[in-house]
């Protein structure tokens, strides 16, 4: 830039004019030329840095993002709407919620008589007073726990012929002294249901049972307990089988760890069916491994991960959750309040499913329905026009969002 100035200096005092100008016309097309390249430049960073900046404010509470990629921390806009709820949140019942109480029932197990001894009045014997009334209260608590033990004697017997028979022990009297099948299901239902660690579950069983149940036994226990289940004809197959003859399922994956190392559990599910599967992989690879839905002709509520797409036999839905959830982040970009509007049609067309569901009906009532897709229409145009960068939404007269989805 220098050496331009000192050159249009020079031409001057030579009397050039028509170099001077064309010179400084130069540097000025340069000026711009650089001008605008900044430009582009600091405008491809700022887009840049949104980007960055909301991929990284994205988690599972605004996005499709699975919670197992939420880490450790809580997402902050989960808390504070648990906050919230919690702040609104009325003791006791909630409404809406089933009501719950303990009832007396008509004949208990024990009954306890308590008789008053003296008069509170003068102080007379009442052993021999005649009775008045009574006010009952039950107490309904747990009888003591522990262990029973039974013992199995298999006894041998002397024909006349000489020889010498022994009967046989049942097939859950396996060893000298080994826990029976009702200490098992408790150990397979307070680790595979209730989730508790091994060692946590062992010290529960030894503290209210007096059974101390070793780590290596409560593994084998369900290890064996999860072998009784697989196997041709056997429970799992049948569960796979119910579950791709479904009309309506249900399917999803998060990560989790295997021995140190990255897994995804699979899950395919039905208001009364549940099948999960761990593999080392998240596509359709493991979905074809799980068994469900490369004989699935129903429709398949997913969260519109890439892979549910390849199986074209299906119909498929978007898992309402999930698009709230990305509605929410769409949401909280600038002039993007079609978004917010497209979370609320999106409950209201559930609410209106769930009344004719209680009602009886078949189906949402046309005008409803009617009413309900204009109103789909008009935000979907009003989305367009903002430039939100999608020109397809999902049509709530379509698309099917499952319970608890």
């Amino acid at each position: 830039m220098t050496a331009c100035v000192l050159e249009v200096v020079i031409s001057s005092r030579d009397g050039d004019l028509e170099a001077t100008i064309a010179v400084q016309a130069a540097v000025i097309a340069e000026l711009r030329a650089v001008n605008t390249e900044q430009a582009h430049l600091i405008a491809t960073l700022q887009a840049r840095v949104a980007e960055l900046e909301g991929r990284l404010g994205k988690d599972s509470s605004n996005s499709s993002k699975p919670p197992s990629s939420d880490g450790l921390r809580k997402p902050a806009r989960a808390g504070r709407q648990d906050d919230e709820r919690a702040a609104r949140r009325r003791p006791g019942k909630q409404p809406g919620t089933p009501g719950a109480h303990l009832a007396q029932v008509a004949t208990p197990d024990q009954v306890v008589e308590h008789l008053p001894e003296r008069c509170g009045e003068c102080g007379a014997e009442l052993a021999d007073a005649p009775v008045a009334g009574v006010e009952a209260r039950q107490v309904f608590d747990l009888p003591p726990l522990g262990l029973r033990v039974t013992e199995h004697r298999a006894q041998r017997r002397r024909c006349a012929c000489g020889s010498t028979t022994a009967a046989g022990f049942p097939a859950h009297a396996r060893a000298a002294a080994c826990y029976g099948p009702g200490v098992r299901a408790l150990v397979g239902y307070l680790c595979v249901y209730q989730h508790l660690p091994v060692a946590r579950a062992g010290q529960l069983l030894a503290d209210v049972l007096g059974a101390p149940v070793a780590t290596g036994t409560l593994a084998s226990v369900v290890a064996e307990g999860a072998a009784g289940l697989d196997g041709p004809g056997g429970f799992i197959q049948a569960v796979r089988a119910q579950l791709a003859g479904a009309p309506v399922a249900h399917f999803d994956e998060t990560g989790a760890r295997v021995a140190g190392r990255l897994h995804w559990v699979h899950s395919a599910s039905t208001s009364l069916l549940t099948l999960l599967s761990v593999h080392a992989k998240r596509g359709k690879v493991a979905m074809d491994q799980a068994g469900v839905l490369p004989g699935f002709a129903g429709v398949a509520v997913h969260d519109g991960w890439a892979p549910y797409w390849r199986y074209e036999d299906v119909r498929h839905a978007l898992c309402g959750a999930h698009l709230l959830r990305e509605l929410e982040g769409v949401a909280e970009g600038p002039g993007q309040g079609w978004a917010a509007g497209m979370a609320e049609l999106l409950i209201d067309v559930k609410l209106a499913a769930d009344r004719a569901r209680a009602a009886g009906a078949g189906r949402v009532e046309d005008a409803a329905r009617a009413r309900l897709h204009a109103r789909y229409e008009r935000l979907l145009a009003t989305g367009r026009a903002t430039g939100s960068g999608s020109t397809t939404a999902p049509n709530p007269t379509t698309c099917t969002a499952g319970p608890g989805r």
